[in-house]
């Protein structure tokens, strides 16, 4: 797999939230950088982007209508904001990081970002006002029941 195509899965893999891989300093000083130069206009363009791919997952590809057009015009956006955090922003945190802890630190690092991105979002009043609706369908005696009870045995 060529540079080119492993920071793509990288980056993928980082923003769709997977397991963490270990941060070293570097990649932490280059996670900081990320999400510091990124406006908020960035990081809603990173969950648009998300959201349309996303949208491919069979699970949900009968309710989220992507056209083609939606498709690159959002590949293009993150793709421009990938390369100017690492080639400009943050170039000299990015050449630490891949030097000193190899390419994973790019995994590691757009993870921070994405982390972030996805706080913005579910912080938004709208998104915290639609997710109250999950609540109606919830026990919250039988959840506090989980903890008082004593845990049986398999």
């Amino acid at each position: 797999m060529n540079f080119k195509a492993l920071c793509a899965v990288a980056a993928c893999l980082a923003m769709a939230y997977g397991p963490s891989a270990m941060a070293g300093v570097f990649a932490d000083d280059l996670g900081k950088c990320l999400v510091n130069s990124t406006t908020k206009e960035d990081r809603a363009d990173l969950i648009r982007w998300l959201f349309v791919a996303a949208a491919h997952h069979p699970a949900v590809k009968p309710i989220a209508a992507v056209s083609p057009a939606q498709q690159e015009e959002s590949d293009k956006l993150m793709g421009t904001l990938f390369m100017k955090l690492l080639t400009e922003s943050c170039k000299t945190e990015a050449q630490k990081a891949l030097q000193a802890e190899g390419a994973v630190t790019i995994q590691t690092a757009f993870e921070v970002l994405g982390k972030v991105a996805g706080q913005e979002l579910f912080s938004s009043p709208e998104v915290a006002g639609n997710l109250k609706g999950l609540a109606k369908y919830i026990d919250g005696e039988k959840i506090k029941a989980l903890a008082a009870a004593p845990v049986a045995a398999k």
